[in-house]
């Protein structure tokens, strides 16, 4: 092999695990058991329990003392509805954020009151709910029109699908 070809075989073969690593720390952001959301205001990323049986988003963080920062939990609903979370033998003060069938934040209630049981209306056509500990969204940013990745919501019509580059 002359010279300059094995140069290019050597910067190809070095090219080679660098691109494929990329792709792979790309694609491997999305698992069931994260999210990611991002705005105007930057982007987090939270470890996330699924809630997607009636079972489970009935327990949901039920009689929890304590859940670390960084996690959450992700109610995923069969089709966009209208829903309404209490409080009633919760134990923590929770942010629920509303989102839609695209993943995007159509509202949010910050600071649920533990042991409530006052009705949070999350409005129309809500797919998935995300809960975090109360205070979290404020102090992130995050707001109304934030978008969220999660390999559960329809990638075609997904705001910020899978497969996109993450904004770090």
């Amino acid at each position: 092999m002359n010279l300059s070809l094995r140069k290019g075989v050597i910067a190809f073969c070095a090219f080679l695990p660098a691109t494929l690593s990329a792709h792979w720390a790309q694609a491997s952001d999305c698992h069931s058991n994260r999210i990611s959301i991002r705005g105007d205001w930057g982007q987090a990323a939270f470890t996330v329990e699924v809630a997607d049986d009636p079972r489970e988003r009935a327990q949901g963080l039920m009689f929890r003392e304590h859940m670390p920062t960084t996690h959450g939990m992700l109610f995923l609903f069969e089709t966009p509805q209208q829903v309404g979370f209490w409080m009633k033998d919760t134990l923590i003060a929770l942010d629920m954020i509303f989102i839609q069938p695209d993943g995007t934040v159509s509202r949010i209630h910050e600071n649920a009151i533990p042991h409530d049981t006052t009705v949070i209306d999350g409005g129309p056509g809500v797919l998935a709910v995300l809960e975090v500990n109360g205070g979290l969204s404020a102090r992130f940013g995050i707001s109304e029109g934030s978008e969220l990745q999660h390999p559960a919501l329809d990638q075609a019509l997904a705001a910020w699908p899978c497969d996109a580059p993450s904004a770090d």
